[in-house]
């Protein structure tokens, strides 16, 4: 496997999705269709880079309003505070929704109708040639990646601290 030199390369892995790299010390790729495994990874990687941009913004702007539903609270005080209030049901209605479709799409890209993640839409046309496409893929997963790290880190930094990502850098004191 060329991302771990002393593992046998998984077969279902041969490098054509975007990201793939021959990492699966799991060997997760040997249980699950390559496709949706990657449908899956990409799903949360945009999710996860909305949540992160989400955790930033709400520590540096309110918009009007919120405050008189959630106060000062941010992050997980503010999903608290939503459930308690019902709202949690609202959009918990919404995403099923959203996952006909998505399940939907899931069924073409085990059929090979369509690449994982690709929903056709791209309205800056970002993706006119196969080059651009292929490098913006590769950017999406690897800035994925990272979100969904990141984005597990400041909630875990929220759970210690009680303070959101921007607080929490601006009051930074390292371990010593």
């Amino acid at each position: 496997s060329k991302s771990i030199p002393f593992l046998k390369k998984p077969a279902a892995l041969d490098g054509t999705l975007a990201g793939d790299v021959g990492f699966d010390p799991l060997g997760l790729s040997s249980v699950a269709d390559v496709r949706f495994l990657a449908e899956a990874e990409l799903k949360h990687c945009r999710l996860a880079m909305l949540a992160a941009l989400g955790a930033i913004v709400q520590d540096i702007f309110t918009f009007p309003g919120v405050s008189k539903v959630v106060g000062s609270e941010k992050m997980t005080g503010v999903h608290d505070i939503l459930v308690k209030q019902g709202a949690m049901g609202q959009i918990l209605l919404w995403v099923s929704f959203l996952e006909v479709f998505g399940t939907l799409a899931l069924f073409e890209t085990l059929d090979g109708k369509r690449a994982p993640g690709d929903f056709k839409f791209d309205p800056l046309g970002f993706g006119k040639n196969a080059q651009t496409r292929e490098r913006y893929a590769l950017a999406e997963v690897k800035n994925g990646r990272l979100a969904m790290l990141g984005f597990g880190g400041m909630v875990h930094g929220y759970f210690l601290t009680g303070k959101g990502p921007i607080e929490a850098l601006l009051n930074f004191q390292s371990l010593k």
